[in-house]
């Protein structure tokens, strides 16, 4: 008897089958679209299940693959989708680079390389992070090195204020931004090259939806109302008050104890 408990014991249990669920099949295809800035291009397709999923995905291509013109095959940019509507994600623009590669083919020997990071808001209250970088034909002094990043911040600065966010991202990764620079500085000493190599956005303004909801709810002259009401209750404190008068009367019946035997003692001589 033991030796077939045993046996029932050792033997395999059978296990239930789970049904396999293809997470697959359960993905759409969703289109991302490039912001305004670049004519809303068509960036890639991806698969999702939840919509939900994509808000805060980071998307990154060629300003080639957007313009199609192979000399801007070293810039990388960089969208962040933030809304679903339908099967289309939309983007926004976070930043640009360059190919390493790129970097590494313009910086030579006995040439000096300048480097120049400001942070700047745009006119309609965008804030990002412009590196510029430039290289000279041959090694230059500090004074005129100290020049040129004067000229550097001098034209980001006056393009971030006179320009809003749209059309500063533009200038800043077509080029044109780097070309007045040069125009500017090869004046105080021979450049080979200026780029705008990199670029972040770092805020956002706050939409006016917000701003309409921080407004205090009206009536707000209902509150001293509700505080006179509640100032009302030392008067019934003053009611209460009112009982000590009552305990001065009970102390006078002594007074006519008194009294009595007074009269008492006058009775007692009177009798005497």
């Amino acid at each position: 008897m033991l030796d077939f408990v045993v046996d029932v014991m050792l033997m395999p249990r059978k296990r239930r089958r789970e049904k396999i669920v293809d997470k697959w099949k359960q993905k759409q295809w969703y289109t991302l679209l490039a912001p305004p800035m670049f004519a809303e291009q068509v960036l890639g397709t991806t698969p999702v299940d939840d919509p939900s999923k994509l808000i805060g995905r980071i998307v990154e291509t060629t300003l080639f693959d957007l313009s199609g013109s192979f000399d801007q095959i070293h810039v990388k940019l960089n969208f962040e989708v933030y809304d679903v509507v339908g099967n289309i994600a939309k983007t926004r623009f976070i930043g640009h680079d360059f190919a390493r590669d790129y970097l590494r083919a313009l910086i030579r020997r006995k040439s000096t390389r300048l480097d120049g990071i400001f942070n700047v808001t745009a006119k309609d209250g965008y804030k990002l992070r412009v590196s510029v970088i430039a290289l000279t034909t041959h090694r230059c002094q500090n004074s005129h090195q100290h020049q040129i990043r004067a000229v550097m911040r001098e034209v980001v600065q006056r393009k971030a204020k006179e320009l809003n966010f749209h059309d500063l991202v533009q200038q800043t990764v077509l080029g044109k931004i780097a070309g007045e620079i040069h125009n500017q500085t090869k004046k105080i000493f021979p450049l080979r090259s200026v780029e705008v190599r990199k670029s972040k956005l770092l805020s956002m303004p706050k939409p006016k939806e917000e701003k309409e909801v921080a407004v205090p709810v009206q009536p707000a002259e209902e509150v001293p109302e509700e505080e006179e009401k509640t100032e009302e209750v030392p008067e019934e404190e003053e009611k209460t008050e009112e009982v000590p008068e009552e305990e001065e009367k009970t102390e006078e019946v002594p007074e006519e104890e008194e009294k009595t035997e007074e009269e008492t003692i006058e009775t007692t001589t009177t009798t005497t």
